[in-house]
């Protein structure tokens, strides 16, 4: 039984329809030459390459294995033409904290609506100066009924 089931798989397989990958007459398909691929390989992992092509593409990348771990440390950088004309220009790190891009083009959070008020940025340090003091054992929590209350000192 499973030999016919594979049987039929093959006969399947093999009656499939072959993709035509050579030019049909109605079509015509521009060829992108490679004007620059340099690429260099070193013996201890590090490696660096630049590619440019016919139509404006260029990248350019770095690599050593100083990372973590021996992981890669990639820095470079690649341009191109966008299909509205803008040229676009990207330079980029990617080691431990991850992919890194910096350009013009890119997204840029707004900023805040407001300035932060005193008072908030007061009460925000306060807080954070009651919990170093918990964390030293100088400062204890005691319940109440009108919630937690703090007092200095030793428990």
């Amino acid at each position: 039984m499973k030999f016919v089931i594979l049987a039929a798989l093959a006969a399947v397989a093999v009656a499939a329809p072959k993709p035509d990958y050579a030019q049909s007459s109605h079509e015509s398909v521009e060829v992108i030459p490679i004007l620059k691929d340099v690429r260099v390989h070193e013996e201890d992992g590090s490696y660096n390459f630049d590619l440019e092509t016919g139509n404006g593409i260029v990248l350019s990348q770095a690599g050593t294995p100083t990372g973590p771990d021996g992981s890669v440390v990639k820095a470079g950088s690649y341009s191109y033409t966008a299909p509205d004309g803008t040229p676009v220009h990207v330079k980029f790190v990617a080691d431990e904290n991850g992919y890194q891009p910096q350009s013009d083009l890119l997204p840029v959070a707004p900023a805040f609506p407001h300035p932060i008020p005193q008072f908030v940025l007061d009460q925000i340090a306060f807080a954070a100066a009651e919990d170093a003091a918990r964390a030293r054992g100088e400062l204890s929590a005691e319940s109440s009924e009108d919630g937690p209350s703090f007092s200095y000192g030793a428990p």
